[in-house]
């Protein structure tokens, strides 16, 4: 490369050749960056550099265990009963042995520790308690699945759900994403959550608990904090808020970390659109909660609430 073309190439020109001022200052730039790096702003590990998960890998692996769980309805490929199992198989081993490299990464970027056999050893164990617990994961979407047919009458089939609805594709990557936080690949999961949330507009911390037959209708604007447990057959509506009211803090003023903070929402539950309910409350199995609720309160089972009842209840209004 000429002097010229590597001049241009890092966003200088002839000029500075015949000495006249540079356009970017790029030696400035460069080194007061590596200043903040190293010194002013360093927020890294010390030791070796260490590649990050990858976003987009992720996306490839999610799409493929989703294609590997549902093939008739994802599956970029022509299948049929001789070769579903052969389609299934090969898209599975793709996805995982991806997998194991982002879960590795993630580890050792979390860590800051050096790259060891015992580490990826680490990783392949995690990545196979993974991939054994697609059985189980699958029958829960089903449950989900089915939920949302039958609690929403503009549904006519399953396949317009589970393609076609937002919802069903958030909690398909929760499923996914909850079992890689319990397992420990915490960095990961967050990572495909937010994939999620990128695509939907809906915001699921991969920690929350979710039973089966779940159901977000419309979907967007949700949202679910780490700590939150949701019964069995719960309905929620788009922008309900599922989230904490208190950020308790230390002696040094540093937010305590963890902790359960957000509701508890009990089987049978149905949340309209716009409801917020904030901190480690319990809504009562079979309650429903009206739209644009502001809760922060328990909720007896069986309870109907709506505005009026709620800020009644708060003594406001």
């Amino acid at each position: 490369m000429t002097s010229d073309s590597l001049l241009t190439a890092y966003g200088g020109t002839t000029d500075e050749l015949a000495g006249r001022e540079p356009r970017w200052r790029l030696d400035t730039i460069v080194s007061e960056l590596r200043r903040s790096r190293d010194v002013q702003h360093n927020i890294r590990h010390d030791g070796p550099a260490r590649r990050a998960p990858s976003r987009e890998a992720l996306g490839k692996v999610i799409d493929g265990l989703i294609e590997a769980l549902f093939p008739r309805h994802y599956g970029q490929s022509e299948v049929d009963g001789e070769t579903i199992d052969y389609f299934v198989g090969h898209t599975l081993n793709a996805a995982l042995n991806g997998l194991l490299e982002q879960v590795h990464r993630g580890a050792l970027f979390v860590s800051g520790e050096p790259a060891s056999e015992p580490q990826h050893q680490d990783a392949v164990a995690l990545t196979r308690a993974f991939a054994s617990a697609l059985p189980g994961i699958r029958g829960l979407l089903v449950s989900d699945l089915r939920a949302a047919y039958s609690g929403d009458p503009a549904a006519t089939n399953f396949p317009e759900i589970l393609i076609g609805y937002p919802g069903m594709l958030a909690i398909i990557h929760h499923r996914l994403a909850h079992v890689l936080h319990r397992l420990g690949a915490r960095l990961v999961a967050r990572l495909v959550a937010e994939i999620a949330h990128t695509k939907t507009g809906i915001d699921i911390h991969p920690g929350a608990t979710i039973g089966p037959s779940f159901f977000i209708d419309h979907g967007t604007g949700v949202v679910i904090g780490e700590t939150a447990v949701i019964g069995e057959r719960v309905r929620i509506y788009q922008a309900v808020t599922l989230g904490a009211r208190h950020f308790p803090k230390d002696d040094q003023g540093d937010l305590i970390k963890g902790g359960a903070r957000h509701p508890i929402v009990e089987d049978d539950v149905v949340i309209y659109a716009g409801a917020t309910i904030l901190g480690r409350v319990v809504v009562g199995q079979g309650s429903t909660i009206g739209g644009n609720v502001w809760l922060t309160d328990n909720v007896p089972p069986r309870s109907f609430v709506t505005q009026a009842v709620a800020r009644s209840k708060n003594g406001a209004g």
